[in-house]
C-alpha cells in the first residue's frame, strides 16, 4: 500500500544530538527516480528529505550568500531537530588574503542567518585546493570567525584542500582556534582525522553506481563504528593523521554527508548509514 501524503512528511529518523548523517543539497533530479515518491511537486523536496534525514549542506550558499526570508523558509519546512550545515561562499575564502575577509566573514553571518534559529548547524568553510597552508594568515582568519549569533554558540568547520595542511603545526593552530577540520574522504584531496575541535564533520566521496546504496553493507558498517567512536569522543588510528593522536575526550557531536561521486545513491547511503548508528539496521 502507497504511503499517504502526511506519512510521507512525518519524520523518520531518529534525529538525537550526537550522530547525524546527510546528503549534500535537496533538489537533484536523479533523485526524483530513486529518493523523492512519485509526483512529489518539486517546492515540497526539502520538505520531504528532511524527513527522512537528519541533516542536509547546502551548497548553494557557497555560490552566494542569501536573503533572511529564504533562511527563515528553509527553517519553516524542516522538523524539529533537523539541523543545516551552510557552506560559507566562496567569495571569502578563494579572495588573495584570507587575514583580509573579517568584513565578508561578518557580512554573511550576520546577513540572516539567525532566521533559522536552532536549526543552524555547522558552518563550512572551504579552502580551495590552490590555497596552501599559510599559518600566520589562517590564524588571523580563524580569530576573526564570530562564535556567537545572537547569544547562540556558531559551529565552524574548516575544509582544507592542499597538501601542505598535513602538517602538524596546521593541527596545532586548528586546535588553539578550536575548529574542526572535515575528514574528507577523497582521493583527491588530503584527508586529515586530527581532531581540532569539539564535534566531527566528515564529508564521504566514495559511493559507487553499481552499488543501490551507494557503499558496500561493511564499508557502512566501518564507518557506522567509525561516527560512534567519534562521538565517544574517540580519536581513530586507522584513519590518516597529520598529528599525533588524541586520548580519549568528552563526547562528541558528529555529522557525516555524502557528497559528490555517485551522487544518485547517497540518499540511499545516508538513510543506511543512519539506521545503522541508531541501531535500526
Amino acid at each position: 500500500m502507497s504511503p499517504s501524503n502526511g506519512d510521507l512528511f512525518t519524520p523518520s529518523p531518529s534525529c538525537g544530538p550526537r550522530i547525524r548523517v546527510g546528503i549534500g543539497g535537496w533538489n537533484y533530479a536523479p533523485w526524483r527516480n530513486n529518493f523523492y515518491p512519485a509526483a512529489l511537486v518539486q517546492r515540497r523536496e526539502l520538505e520531504y528529505a528532511s524527513r527522512q534525514l537528519c541533516t542536509i549542506e547546502i551548497n548553494g550558499t557557497y555560490y552566494g550568500a542569501q536573503k533572511a526570508a529564504t533562511y527563515a523558509k528553509w527553517a519553516a519546512e524542516t522538523p524539529d531537530g533537523f539541523v543545516f550545515s551552510l557552506k560559507a561562499p566562496r567569495y571569502i575564502t578563494e579572495g588573495k588574503r584570507l587575514a583580509e575577509t573579517g568584513k565578508g566573514i561578518g557580512s554573511f553571518v550576520h546577513g540572516g542567518l539567525a532566521e533559522m534559529g536552532d536549526r543552524l548547524g555547522p558552518i563550512l568553510w572551504q579552502l580551495p585546493p590552490s590555497r596552501p597552508f599559510d599559518a600566520d594568515d589562517l590564524a588571523a582568519f580563524l580569530a576573526a570567525l564570530p562564535r556567537e549569533l545572537d547569544g547562540q554558540p556558531l559551529r565552524h568547520v574548516l575544509e582544507v584542500r592542499h597538501p601542505s595542511f598535513m602538517d602538524e603545526r596546521y593541527v596545532a593552530l586548528a586546535r588553539r582556534h578550536a575548529v574542526p577540520t572535515v575528514f574528507t574522504d577523497s582521493p583527491d584531496y588530503p584527508s586529515l582525522a586530527d581532531l581540532t575541535g569539539d564535534f566531527t564533520y566528515a564529508r564521504l566521496m566514495r559511493s559507487a553506481d553499481e552499488i543501490p546504496s551507494g557503499y558496500t553493507a561493511q564499508a557502512l558498517d566501518r564507518w557506522a563504528g567509525h561516527a560512534r567512536n567519534w562521538a565517544a569522543g574517540n580519536d581513530i588510528g586507522e584513519l590518516p593523521h597529520a598529528a599525533a593522536l588524541q586520548p580519549a575526550a568528552r563526547p562528541r557531536d558528529v555529522f557525516v554527508f555524502f557528497i559528490g561521486s555517485a551522487k544518485h545513491r547517497n540518499p540511499a547511503a545516508a538513510m543506511a548509514l543512519q539506521s545503522r548508528v541508531d541501531g535500526r539496521g
